[in-house]
């Protein structure tokens, strides 16, 4: 994605940013606003109203704003209307290309939950025979990192395949009727391609390679109130703690905030993982490699080094 695209695609959150300025530019923080997805910790935060609980006693108010995915996340956090989001591996690398104000605040590895779904009667049963057909996926997003990687691995590269870029709501019922011949998705969504349109998993993510999703701040609101946002690190990550050991109410927390069915929320909550984490040498490597990957086949305008925008709070 090029910068000027990057920057085209933001203008429609631009509105909202002027009127909701950055927490940066308003001296003490009023308020909070946390960029969230149909599943994960932060959506646990949310129904236990962790964040209020720890803010609102400190005159600080929490908004949360739902997102299909990371893509537009990353839009509205570069433009100052989103303080604080989780999102994939790909989004924030898009991102950090076209010049975002972004960084890595936190981290957290994902062992399942995403992969390459096909209908459950399709003749391919082998990452080999997506080799000219049709895949659907959000530019930009993890599953994106999740196609290149496997064709890859099977040997093909992306000329070999007609990406189809849509978002998560767009790319379900194409992936119902027949519209693409695979899909690369994340749950719940990838939980729904299983349990309600027909589909079967035919490589999951782990089996190509391994992945992270993050928590990415806005330049200046980490710059300027870095204390807060440890305390939201902090929040979230005693969110996520609770959730490892306690899924069956993750699951009802999911549905209830999210509207996605309990019987998905469940399969989604059974093989997430929780566990939220610093930036590890070891995840900024792994997130290296998606990025060079991603220029080498031309995905991003030119190199990006990880490091530069990482996160740590000057008072630790």
């Amino acid at each position: 994605m090029r910068r000027r695209d990057f920057l085209k695609l933001s203008a429609g959150t631009a509105a909202l940013a002027a009127l909701s300025a950055p927490a940066s530019a308003q001296g003490a923080v009023k308020e909070i606003r946390i960029g969230y997805q149909k599943t994960g910790v932060l959506v646990i935060t949310r129904q236990q109203a962790a964040l209020e609980k720890h803010f609102t006693p400190r005159g600080i108010e929490v908004k949360w704003i739902e997102f299909s995915s990371g893509p537009p996340m990353m839009e509205a956090m570069n433009v100052g209307s989103v303080d604080f989001g989780a999102v994939g591996d790909s989004p924030p690398v898009f991102a950090q290309a076209a010049g975002a104000a972004i960084v890595y605040a936190a981290g957290q590895p994902i062992t399942n939950g995403q992969g390459i779904l096909v209908p459950r009667d399709s003749p391919i049963r082998d990452i080999t025979e997506l080799k000219g057909k049709r895949i659907g996926f959000t530019k930009g997003s993890s599953a994106h990192n999740i196609v290149v990687q496997t064709l890859e691995k099977g040997g093909l590269t992306y000329a070999d395949i007609t990406p189809v870029y849509l978002t998560p709501p767009d790319a379900g019922p194409a992936f119902a009727n027949g519209s693409i011949e695979a899909w690369a998705i994340w749950d719940p969504y990838f939980a729904i391609g299983e349990t309600r349109q027909n589909g079967r998993i035919l490589i999951n993510s782990r089996e190509v390679t391994k992945t992270n999703s993050f928590y990415i701040a806005n330049r200046d609101f980490a710059k300027n109130h870095g204390a807060i946002l440890q305390q939201i690190v902090d929040v979230t990550t005693a969110a996520g703690k609770w959730a490892e050991q306690h899924r069956d109410e993750v699951a009802k927390s999911l549905a209830a905030i999210t509207g996605v069915p309990l019987d998905i929320q469940t399969v989604a909550a059974n093989r997430a993982n929780f566990v939220v984490g610093p930036v590890t040498d070891d995840i900024v490597a792994t997130q290296q490699g998606v990025a060079d990957r991603f220029h080498k086949l031309g995905l991003i305008p030119k190199p990006i080094v990880i490091r530069d925008i990482v996160w740590r709070n000057p008072a630790a």
